[in-house]
């Protein structure tokens, strides 16, 4: 740098001149002053001017440096429309070379433009020019994102044929690729051929996992990654640990992985944070989140759609529209996630003036564009609320194309309300839109149940049959002692069955005395009233409870994570025991959480 320079002193006054060059006698002064001007700026009609100056003193057409510089300054700047510049910089380029490629990749890639990325890879690759480690994670990156797993498996081959088979970002890359797509062998493959695993590689493997919802698998990863490296991870590991945690009530662990990043990490980044708060919310500690929350600076959508979805899953409609308007007040810009949060918030508490007036504003400002999920949203909240003729005209009238989320919306509540006729109208539809969703059939025919209209039950069914299509099958997760149990309706498979079922037993002498009288209507099946009776004995809320009252501390608080909706007899069930046995229960079902205490629900019996 010539620090004598007047340009330098006149840009250190004022950014105005910023362009203004007194002449320069030779080329690498030249060089090194533009060079140093493009550092200096702050958008893209700055850089504009500082480009034109480079092509002016021929700096572009004969300093590849100075060209792959201009380059790369723009396509990584994140300024409005500079992948546009970029590309047209990058045309202007006599022979880009691999750096000029991979800058362009990864510029693409990081504007979440994924397909334009794997457009100049291909270019790459058709004008023979030899990719290097920095190119492939990028490439593998967009891959990932569009679930191009036949690209994905091309590139593969390229890395084996470019010599990167070693390398430990490639083979991340590669890892993390695989397990996003589903592909969870080859992502296995992978990982097991390493020499060296390394933090970095548990890492890819452990998001992998949760990036396609294998909670289970995503924390039995995770404890092996503990045993074998004493719980080092990366960052972006322990975010989704923690997310596995969240989806399957992993309180202790969550807990654990908290008390090990206060101890190692002296600042914890927003993405962590906001993996708190959301864990926390999930597993039943909402007054925890909240104080993560409250304490966190620099706060984004993503943070605050968090913690408006975790008061909406604990019934605090209120509150988290409350938050909404803070979110705004403090100048924040809701998106796409943020409303549909609150509008579910909404429609878990029956703030039935409120979501319409969120959606109505919404709508309004026209700062986000309504999809489906939006109209999803505000048809459930209209169908809780029994108000059915206006959610069948709010799907009519939608803005955007109808689909299946809206339409299951309607039928379930439809079935909620036993308004069969309106029912009707959303089976064909939803079945026309989605017809190889098993839970949409049996939501049909449960309908059709608890109307006991048991030949279209038996056609519904068939139907099912025919189709190759299998129930999912319900389920409940209690941790004891840092370990989840899973327990499936009539559970006989757990090695403390006998135990379980003599409580069961035990519990049923209670509650007769509480007056508690079994809803036998939530047995959608048609047999006796005495078979009924028996099946609701063993649904796996109640299986899970027994087993969480005999191995957990008394007075200690039970939590049991649902994949379904709790039943109306699961839910007096539960009432009634934990004012039996003087404990608080929570319980998080597929829609809310329920927290139990002394006979009572928070939900205040709506949900």
């Amino acid at each position: 740098m010539i620090t004598s320079s007047p340009l330098i002193q006149s840009l250190l006054a004022s950014r105005d001149d910023v362009i203004h060059n007194p002449e320069v006698n030779s080329f690498r002064a030249k060089e090194q002053e533009c060079l140093y001007l493009l550092k200096r700026c702050n958008n893209i009609e700055e850089f504009k001017q500082v480009h034109a100056k480079f092509i002016k003193l021929s700096l572009f057409s004969s300093s590849p440096f100075s060209a792959s510089s201009v380059l790369a300054t723009c396509a990584h700047s994140g300024w409005e429309n500079s992948m546009n510049y970029a590309a047209s910089i990058f045309r202007g380029i006599n022979g880009p070379c691999t750096f000029d490629y991979n800058t362009m990749i990864r510029g693409y890639v990081n504007e979440t433009s994924f397909e334009e990325a794997l457009r100049v890879y291909s270019e790459m690759v058709e004008e023979g020019i030899e990719p290097d480690n920095f190119t492939y994670p990028f490439v593998l990156k967009a891959c990932t994102r569009l679930k191009s797993i036949r690209e994905g498996k091309q590139i593969h081959g390229h890395v084996f044929k470019h010599g990167f088979e070693a390398d430990v970002f490639v083979q991340n890359s590669l890892i993390n690729m695989y397990g996003r797509c589903g592909e969870t062998a080859l992502s296995s493959a992978v990982f097991e051929k390493l020499e060296s695993k390394t933090a970095a590689s548990w890492s890819s493997m452990v998001s992998a996992r949760a990036g396609v919802g294998m909670w289970s698998d995503c924390l039995t990863l995770f404890r092996e990654m503990c045993r074998e490296t004493g719980l080092k991870a990366e960052e972006s590991g322990m975010v989704s640990a923690l997310s596995a945690c969240a989806n399957t009530g992993a309180l202790d662990l969550g807990m654990s992985i908290h008390a090990y990043l206060l101890r190692n990490i002296s600042e914890l980044n927003i993405a962590v944070k906001t993996s708190l708060v959301d864990m926390y919310a999930k597993c039943g500690c909402l007054d925890k989140a909240l104080r993560i929350f409250k304490k966190m600076e620099g706060r984004n959508s993503l943070t605050y759609s968090a913690m408006i979805s975790g008061l909406a899953l604990h019934g605090e409609g209120e509150a988290a529209v409350r938050m909404f308007s803070e979110m705004i007040e403090q100048g924040i810009e809701s998106d796409h996630v943020v409303y549909v949060s609150v509008l579910n918030a909404c429609s878990h508490s029956g703030l039935v003036k409120e979501g319409r007036r969120v959606f109505e504003e919404m709508l309004k400002e026209g700062k986000v564009e309504p999809t489906a999920e939006h109209y999803g949203c505000l048809v459930d909240l209209l169908g809780r609320a029994g108000l059915l003729e206006e959610a069948l005209e709010t799907i009519q009238n939608m803005a955007v194309e109808q689909n299946d989320v809206v339409w299951r919306s309607f039928l379930s509540s439809c079935r909620v309300h036993q308004n069969v006729e309106l029912g009707m109208i959303a089976a064909p539809e939803l079945i026309r839109l989605r017809s190889h969703n098993p839970g949409d059939y049996l939501v049909i025919s449960n309908m059709y149940a608890q109307a006991q209209m048991w030949e279209d039950v038996a056609r519904v069914r068939t139907e099912m049959a025919n189709k190759g299509l299998k129930q999912t099958p319900g389920f409940s997760i209690v941790e004891v002692k840092g370990k989840t149990h899973r327990f499936v309706s009539q559970d006989r498979f757990h090695p403390q069955c006998n135990e379980i079922y003599k409580m069961l037993h035990q519990m049923e002498w209670q509650l007769k005395f509480e007056g508690y009288t079994p809803d036998v209507t939530q047995v959608l099946l048609n047999v006796d009233e005495e078979e009924k009776r028996e099946r609701l004995k063993g649904h796996s809320l109640k299986v899970a409870l027994a087993f969480a009252l005999l191995y957990t501390a008394p007075g200690s608080i039970i939590t049991i994570a649902r994949n379904l909706r709790m039943c109306s007899d699961c839910h007096t069930y539960t009432k009634k025991i934990s004012m039996i046995y003087e404990r608080e229960i929570v319980v998080r079902d597929r829609n809310r959480f329920h927290l139990f205490k002394g006979g009572t629900c928070s939900c205040k019996d709506y949900w």
